[in-house]
């Protein structure tokens, strides 16, 4: 199945929940924003929710520093 995020189209496994596909890039979910075919989801939302065919994902990662 296709998606893209942040602009580059990938292809994932069907059923892919948009927690997996985080742990799949090495991502921390309380460091992350997802924003999904244009809404933000709640970081309660990223185990549930699953991917679809054509989803769109922005993701915002943020970082610490001084």
């Amino acid at each position: 199945m296709k998606i893209v995020c942040n602009g580059q189209a990938l292809e994932i496994a069907p059923g892919t929940r948009v927690a997996d596909y985080l742990s799949q890039l090495g991502l921390e979910t309380p460091s992350v924003v997802v924003e999904c075919d244009g809404m933000i989801l709640s970081r309660e939302e990223y185990e549930s929710h699953a991917l679809q065919d054509g989803s769109v994902l922005e993701l915002i990662r943020f970082v610490g520093g001084g």
